[in-house]
């Protein structure tokens, strides 16, 4: 399952015990193995769960110069893929796990790399030459991922109390909790907390430390028509 969490302080420095905070509270979505970066005011974080590459998946991970972080949730399906293509333009990988490739396709491609990932994921990107991190989540929304931006900074976790760890206000939502009587849950993008909520699925955020933030959408669900009933009785 796994887990991830993180912030990036507009300014001061990150300090490891403050990311280790923030990724206690879900240890048991990676009770295996846990794993903690800090750079400048950029700390990120995560709890794993083994599945691929046991003995050299610890994350969070790194390009070849230590230039791009990232840390990750979920599982990419195409991964041997998309690296074979990414070795053969050049990029060195250390280990053998879906992790890496995410760093690489970012180096290649930005935040445009995420059209050709097929899988369930959240992931955050740090990267130190743009003093900036990127958000991302899969097209379904299969893995949570909450941030919230304060006056000192942006923070992300995969659950709440990772957010919650960090002290980030939860001053209630009002309008969320309407919401949630109306439907019986409360939908994307909301929370039921003002300062915190969901990255919508198919999107991503990028937020720099001088407190630009830009926002996307890679994929929308196809509208219904007639072709989309082929095979249907």
């Amino acid at each position: 399952m796994c887990g991830i969490a993180g912030f990036l302080l507009r300014k001061g420095s990150a300090e490891p015990a403050a990311v280790k905070a923030m990724c206690d509270p879900i240890w048991r979505r990676g009770p295996d193995d846990e794993g903690v970066y800090t750079d400048g005011g950029c700390g990120i974080g995560m709890r794993r769960l083994s599945i691929i590459d046991l003995s050299t998946g610890h994350q969070p991970i790194s390009n070849e110069d230590g230039s791009v972080w990232v840390v990750f949730n979920g599982e990419i399906y195409n991964y041997r893929e998309l690296r074979d293509d990414l070795i053969r333009r050049g990029h060195r990988f250390a280990t053998n796990s879906d992790t890496e490739t995410l760093i690489h396709l970012y180096e290649e491609k930005g935040a445009a790399g995420l059209d050709l990932l097929r899988g369930m994921f959240a992931f955050c990107i740090w990267d130190a030459r743009e003093q900036k991190i990127l958000l991302a989540r899969d097209r379904f929304g299969k893995k949570p991922l909450y941030y919230a931006q304060t006056p000192s900074g942006f923070y992300f976790g995969s659950e709440l109390k990772c957010l919650r760890a960090a002290g980030v206000p939860l001053d209630i939502d009002r309008d969320a909790l309407r919401l949630y009587f109306q439907f019986g849950y409360i939908p994307d993008p909301y929370s039921a907390f003002r300062a915190i909520r969901k990255l919508m699925p198919g999107c991503w955020i990028e937020y720099s430390r001088d407190g630009t933030v830009r926002e996307g959408r890679y994929w929308r669900l196809p509208p219904f028509s007639d072709e989309n009933r082929t095979g249907m009785s």
